[in-house]
């Protein structure tokens, strides 16, 4: 008898198929590997915010060098006015004591390249502070405005070392993705730094006129110390020790801080050809620096261009002497004019998150437009409020919403994009050198900035002098379109071909029609 559906074999005994266990197995095997996967999946997951958190702690910590020179700059805006009255200094010694730091920090900054060249860019942070802490401490003691000048000259050393190295460390450490997010954090640690300073000014204000300032100072001793154990937190930089040969150090930095594993040899190899391993013929780089190739030509115009603009448009003019410009404005009282710089702090710092959310979405270029086109008006603005309208309310409230306007749209533009630019846009081997050339031409200007404001007002007044930064910012506009490259999502090493021919990013990579998207 045969039963249906049930086969018989070829000796004509009936059989019971095997198919539904080996679907059985199969589908057990299956699942196995659905499992696999979804674990492998979570591990990646896992794996990527982890490296994300690292990488940001990395770059936080390596900005605090840039925390030092914003709390100098809002803490002197207000110290300045105490100084003055305690040490009986003139408008000139006044205009010395405040500009001299952006002046001597260039020398830091030279000297900074080469050292952290040498030593690595992770001691030439920890360097940044030991100095820095030197020259605050002299300058918190000072007994006469001699001895203030010299704590002020070796802390201007430090800060040229600082200002310098964080924005190469952090570009060297962070995945093309995020770079310039990570890249615009000492942006952000400027302004952080200012408003503590303001801040500070404010609080020590009511002290003793012999204390008051002193104190002001001393607190900027701390951001420094924070510094120390950040050493004991962050790495070296790959790319510096692939250029020291320490090829299995830099890959093992590299997979803590890259998300993906399969890129890190190809990262690594890209990093081995951007530093020239191997090619001892090739010239030193100052030498290059000087006599430069029509590509690295280009490159120097664009960083040196960008740091010049950065601070010839009076960014510095309106943070270290806001409290003149509002005393000009027709407000008497120190407490109200030290209330007002606090606001503009809290506005130059409320602003900076739109930059660092968006600069690795819109791009670097859009930024920069609205940043500097802003700036003109705000700063047109400003001139015209303090040269026409007569003393009163509305002319208080004009002013300081101008004041406020500028660095705000500084923040978005300006500010943070300028250093991420110069981060990323020169080769590995002159970047560290590159970059300390383009932070001379920031300190030389925003020295000269400094140390003429007050004198230049008083001979054009002070909304003479906003019309003429007015001209100057919108100047910088037409910079931006002729030489500035878009750079967002490229690794530092695409970058480099950006500027190898005549650059077609000028007509086409990047339009205006962007920025008014980016408006809408």
């Amino acid at each position: 008898m045969r039963f249906v559906g049930v086969p018989e074999n070829e000796n004509g005994e009936m059989g019971v198929s095997l198919g539904s266990k080996n679907n059985y197995r199969r589908m057990d095997s299956e699942h196995s590997e659905d499992f696999d996967e979804a674990v492998n999946h979570l591990h990646q997951v896992e794996r990527r915010r982890r490296i994300r958190k690292y990488v940001l702690a990395c770059a936080v910590f390596a900005s605090l060098t840039n925390v030092l020179l914003g709390y100098d700059v809002g803490v002197m805006s207000g110290a300045i006015i105490f100084i003055q009255e305690d040490l009986k200094t003139t408008e000139v010694q006044e205009e010395v004591l405040v500009g001299i730091l952006s002046i001597i920090s260039l020398l830091g900054s030279l000297i900074g390249g080469k050292t952290s060249d040498l030593i690595g860019r992770k001691w030439t942070m920890a360097l940044a502070a030991l100095v820095f802490q030197t020259g605050m401490a002299i300058m918190a003691i000072a007994p006469s405005f001699q001895i203030l000048m010299v704590g002020r000259l070796i802390a201007g050393v430090g800060i040229g070392f600082g200002v310098m190295i964080s924005p190469v460390y952090i570009a060297e450490i962070s995945p093309s993705s995020a770079r310039g997010f990570l890249t615009s954090i000492p942006e952000i640690s400027i302004n952080v730094g200012i408003l503590l300073g303001y801040v500070s000014n404010y609080a020590f204000s009511g002290l003793s006129l012999h204390i008051n300032w002193r104190i002001m100072l001393a607190v900027g001793i701390l951001p420094s110390v924070f510094i120390w154990f950040a050493l004991f937190i962050i790495p070296e930089s790959p790319r510096w020790l692939v250029m020291q040969n320490r090829v299995e150090e830099a890959k093992s930095v590299l997979l803590k801080t890259n998300e993906n594993e399969a890129e890190v040899e190809e990262r690594l190899a890209e990093i081995q050809l951007a530093a020239g391993i191997g090619n001892a013929e090739e010239k030193a780089v100052w030498l290059q620096l000087l006599s430069p190739s029509p590509p690295l030509r280009r490159m120097l115009i664009t960083g040196f261009g960008m740091q010049c603009f950065e601070m010839i448009t009076g960014i510095d003019a309106t943070v270290y002497y806001s409290p003149e410009i509002f005393q000009a404005a027709g407000i008497e009282s120190n407490s109200k004019i030290l209330a007002a710089t606090v606001a503009v702090g809290v506005t130059k710092t409320a602003f900076i998150p739109v930059a660092t959310f968006l600069i690795d979405k819109i791009g670097r270029k859009p930024l920069l437009y609205v940043g500097t086109i802003g700036m003109t008006i705000c700063l047109f603005s400003l001139g015209l409020s303090l040269a026409l309208l007569g003393n009163g309310q509305f002319k208080i409230a004009l002013v300081i919403l101008s004041v406020c306007g500028n660095v705000a749209f500084f923040s978005v533009g300006m500010g943070p994009v300028c250093w991420v630019l110069i981060s990323e846009i020169y080769p590995l081997r002159f970047r560290a050198q590159a970059s300390a050339l383009a932070s001379v031409g920031n300190r030389v200007c925003s020295g000269i900035v400094s140390m003429s404001f007050l004198s230049i007002s008083q001979k054009i007044t002070f909304g003479g002098t906003f019309i003429i930064f007015s001209a100057l910012s919108a100047l910088s506009v037409l910079f931006v379109h002729a030489h500035v490259p878009e750079t967002k999502g490229k690794s530092l090493e695409q970058i480099e071909l950006l500027f190898q021919d005549q650059p077609e990013w000028q007509v086409s990579e990047m339009e205006m029609g962007d920025t008014e998207h980016l408006v809408q």
